[in-house]
């Protein structure tokens, strides 16, 4: 039998290994900027097209490279920063691990032109998926110029799961903001398909935040400078009324090194306790300082994850400094009487003097006692005020008719037409429109409850009307007129950058989608108008929720960009779980619903009509 254990040669194992590296775009250029920060970049260039799919170019002016130096870098494990394995206990540069170069050029084509600074002439380098094409003479300047073209061209599954260029090029942003914070004696540049998108000058720390994350956020900071033995901790902290519930800007570095650490992410929320609402996040930007051999970053590839030899006592440090800031700048936030989700106050059940020359009341008369029609009247107006009622009335029985041609519609429907479900749907047998009987009751204020001749009909209010507001829109955008309600007092979106990236590439799809945005400069963004028929909508909101939806999802087809706009405009103004509804706002719903083409789910698949079989029912007796 022959051996069956092979060695993997350098292409394969170099892609292996990228797997963990390189990610997407956006850890290319996390790489290549940490490389031109230890080579001592006084500025860092970047310039991407397509998000980084077609090209990531970064272009430095650090000491750059010898020609031997510019072969040998793209070999696995090569590095300048570390000779032995005590080196890692000593790190003061980002990269150490010699992978980054060899796993980029395994799943690209890299062209690399270099010059040292001392040097007359550089070299020009071509690299193909590992394998080295070219090497000749160049005439360069001083420094590194990197061209990554074709991301992934070889492996095509991970190409193919790229996202959208709004997820990516917002990756990028997220990525550009971290290096650029913490490095603000540097500047950088950073243009997307010729347009320049940032262009950073040397400054302070303060200075380097209010670039990138708007001017307006340097009136929200507290400056936090603690020294101790074990850590040295500055930054700036945000004030508590500047809470976020989504977004919030936190960032936490070690020796210049960016660090996600949930640890020390809940000594700061010890800190804020009672002053912030519950789910509401702070900002903070804090640096940390400590001796390089009470930490380990060699945890993961990425670097971001890192172990502290003296957690417990610098959480203690971080707590108590960040307590000690705001209670020197005497931070405690005034009582705020925001309504939102606030419990209802009922009304006063007694009865009410009105005082009025043209309005007689009944003081009798209870409004929360249902009235006999035959009975007198609960008041008797005159004059102009009488004329207001015959409007109320007028509405009232316009709202009655729609509801009863809602009904009548569905009524009018075969006999045998059937609610559709998916087929071998045990909890959702056929349903014949004729067994629904147009009595309602609402559960928890979420479900909406029917008898039926099969069973007992349940309705997820909430996703019954996402499933409404979808189909409309969509009708709409098919006939061309989705048309638009301008808000009377714009409301102001403050965003991060990489938001304000996203939201600059989806303004045509939200313009057709009836939304109306503009630039206020930095990052902040005016909503002057949203998609007609949303009342009582929260703009703001509702913008927000579609950036973290193409955020967190991305759009995978470009033809399908308005459908995920407006199912996730649907979500946000559809009704809410927990709202109570009246009778005929039910009679309204399930009538609108039934008359849908799909009423059974959501357009993202999610249920929404269910019958327990009258036979089931049964069994629990």
């Amino acid at each position: 039998m022959s051996d069956v254990i092979k060695l993997l040669p350098d292409s394969v194992a170099n892609q292996i290994a990228a797997g963990e590296v390189i990610q997407r775009p956006a850890s290319v250029i996390k790489e290549l900027v940490e490389n031109a920060i230890d080579a001592q970049a006084t500025h860092i260039q970047i310039i991407l097209k397509d998000a980084g799919r077609t090209l990531i170019q970064i272009i430095d002016d650090g000491v750059g490279m010898s020609e031997t130096d510019a072969r040998l870098a793209f070999e696995r494990h090569s590095t300048s920063k570390i000779r032995s394995a005590e080196d890692l206990f000593t790190l003061r540069t980002m990269g150490f691990r010699g992978e980054a170069l060899a796993s980029i050029a395994a799943i690209s084509q890299v062209e690399l032109r270099t010059r040292r600074q001392d040097a007359q002439l550089g070299t020009r380098l071509i690299i193909n998926a590992s394998q080295c094409e070219s090497q000749e003479p160049d005439m360069c300047p001083a420094g590194s110029n990197f061209s990554v073209k074709n991301i992934f061209f070889n492996v095509p599954a991970r190409r193919k799961f790229l996202k959208s260029n709004q997820v990516e090029l917002s990756n990028i942003v997220k990525e550009f903001e971290k290096l650029a914070l913490i490095n603000n004696n540097v500047e950088f540049t950073l243009t997307h398909n010729g347009n320049l998108m940032y262009k950073l000058s040397k400054g302070t720390f303060r200075q380097r935040i209010a670039a990138l994350m708007g001017s307006n956020i340097d009136q929200q900071l507290l400056p936090v400078d603690i020294d101790t033995s074990l850590v040295k901790l500055n930054g700036y902290i945000g004030k508590p009324e500047n809470a976020r519930k989504r977004n919030a800007l936190q960032f936490m570095f070690v020796n210049e090194r960016y660090m996600r650490h949930p640890y020390f992410h809940r000594a700061v929320m010890s800190a804020y306790e009672q002053l912030i609402p519950e789910g509401e996040q702070p900002n903070y930007f804090l640096r940390f300082t400590v001796d390089p051999q009470a930490i380990d970053v060699n945890i993961h590839p990425t670097k971001t994850e890192i172990k502290f030899e003296d957690e417990q006592p610098i959480w203690q440090i971080l707590a108590a400094g960040i307590k000690e800031t705001l209670g020197r700048f005497n931070e405690v936030p005034a009582i705020d009487f925001d309504t939102q989700d606030a419990p209802a106050i009922p009304a006063y059940r007694g009865h009410v003097e009105v005082h009025h020359p043209e309005i007689e009341v009944d003081p009798s008369y209870n409004p929360f006692k249902s009235q006999s029609r035959s009975g007198a009247g609960p008041a008797r107006h005159h004059g102009p005020e009488r004329q207001q009622m015959s409007n109320w009335e007028e509405l009232f029985e316009n709202f009655e008719r729609k509801k009863r041609e809602g009904l009548s519609q569905t009524a009018e429907q075969p006999a045998e037409e059937k609610v559709p479900v998916a087929d071998g749907d045990t909890q959702n047998p056929v349903l014949p429109l004729s067994d629904l009987q147009s009595v309602y009751l609402q559960l928890k204020g979420r479900y909406i409850l029917s008898p039926a001749k099969s069973g007992l009909m349940i309705i997820d209010q909430h996703r019954a009307h996402v499933r409404i507001l979808f189909d409309r829109y969509i009708s709409r955008i098919h006939a061309g007129d989705m048309s638009s309600q301008t808000i009377l007092f714009p409301e102001v979106l403050h965003l991060s950058a990489a938001q304000s990236v996203t939201i600059q590439e989806l303004l045509p799809e939200m313009e057709t989608m009836g939304f109306s945005l503009s630039s206020l400069g930095g990052n902040d963004w005016a909503v002057n108008a949203i998609p007609a028929g949303i009342d009582g909508a929260n703009a703001s909101a509702m913008v927000q929720q579609i950036l973290e939806s193409v955020e967190n999802g991305g759009m995978p087809l470009k033809k399908r960009i308005l459908e995920h706009l407006a199912l996730t405009v649907a979500h946000s103004a559809a009704i809410p779980a927990g709202k109570v509804l009246l009778q005929d706002e039910m009679d309204i719903l399930v009538a609108d619903l039934l008359r849908l083409p799909e009423p059974n789910y959501t357009p993202d698949g999610k249920t929404i009509i269910t019958v327990i079989p009258i036979e089931q029912i049964t069994k629990l007796f």
